[in-house]
């Protein structure tokens, strides 16, 4: 079996080339089937729950500063208090390969959400399916919108929104700076490439959390929160891109309107208040040949059709095949650059 030593070194060894291009290739997918069967991590030790720890620690110190500066450094010292915790978990690790592998599959499991995300969508339309007052509660987790009096058709529309608008950040975006960072150290190897290949995409998740935290207009936040905000805007410009053509792509495949889905991201992506979510709230909307509706906010798409609870588990289903197109497409970047170098 492969050690620690010399999984790490450098070049001119094919063996530990490929050792390298496994480790990170299954590890990508044992992470998946961990999220996919298994869901969240517990509570007590998902990171993510830790970093929101980490952040309330010092938003509490910070906040008292009126200026953008606050929110700058707030992200900074999350960012270097997460990459030491990483360390020292990844530097107990080493000790085995084993060990660092498994180690390594949970917490790259924890920078994504699958599971959480398809389930609850699903879970909704269930309790649709029972009455309209117990999806009503269930949504108003989903969203920040009154969800008191909203219709089935405005519930539904929610769901769908939710489900799509985090596509992006539940799994394409982790996975997309993932797949950037083993590339360059399948084509150069440096020291503790391991560990910056798991750090970068908890560092994503990281600034994501920041976002969801704080990155709101409101008098206590919109200072501190204005940098989180707009590092998570940069962050998911790309992969939110991407994730929105794999949606067309699918659309076609499932036999949706592809052709509509692809002519509405066009027209309407651009118009959310998030310069990125749109593009795949859009795209399935097109899809579906329906609108998606916040009031006061945004409408995608055209009412070619009425929105019903159906289109929840066809949204549920496109979403599904974006997932795992964008999966195989990695594997086999993965791959070829392996082949090539």
């Amino acid at each position: 079996m492969i050690d620690y030593n010399t999984l790490m070194s450098f070049y001119g060894n094919d063996i530990v080339s490929f050792n390298l291009f496994l480790f990170i290739t299954l590890g990508l997918l044992f992470s998946l089937a961990i999220d996919v069967i298994f869901g969240e991590l517990p509570t007590r030790i998902h990171p993510v729950v830790i970093i929101g720890s980490i952040t309330s620690f010092f938003k509490n110190i910070f906040i008292k500063y009126k200026n953008r500066m606050s929110g700058f450094l707030l992200t900074l010292c999350t960012a270097v208090t997460i990459t030491i915790i990483l360390f020292i978990i990844y530097s107990i690790s080493k000790i085995n390969v084993i060990l660092l592998f498994i180690v390594f599959v949970i917490l790259l499991s924890s920078t994504y959400s699958i599971n959480m995300l398809l389930k609850t969508a699903v879970d909704v339309k269930k309790d649709l399916d029972e009455s309209l007052d117990k999806a009503r509660k269930s949504v108003s987790y989903l969203v920040s919108r009154n969800t008191e009096e909203l219709s089935e058709s405005f519930i539904v529309s929610a769901v769908i929104e939710s489900l799509t608008e985090n596509i992006t950040d539940s799994y394409i975006a982790p996975i997309f700076y993932y797949t950037v960072f083993a590339a360059v150290i399948l084509i150069k190897p440096f020291n503790n490439q391991l560990f910056y290949l798991l750090l970068i995409p908890m560092l994503y998740r990281m600034s994501n959390t920041l976002d969801a935290m704080l990155g709101y207009k409101t008098d206590e936040l919109i200072n501190i929160g204005f940098f989180p905000a707009k590092l998570d805007d940069v962050l998911n410009y790309i992969p939110a891109r991407i994730a929105g053509i794999y949606v067309v792509i699918s659309a076609y495949l499932l036999s949706l309107d592809g052709k509509n889905s692809y002519k509405i991201m066009k027209r309407d992506a651009r118009n959310c208040p998030s310069p990125n979510s749109g593009f795949t709230m859009a795209t399935t909307a097109g899809a579906l040949n329906i609108q998606l509706i916040k009031k006061d906010t945004y409408i995608l798409g055209d009412a070619n059709k009425s929105i019903d609870r159906n289109d929840i588990t066809r949204a549920v289903n496109l979403s599904k095949l974006t997932i795992i197109l964008f999966t195989l497409t990695i594997l086999i970047i993965l791959s070829l650059i392996y082949v090539i170098i």
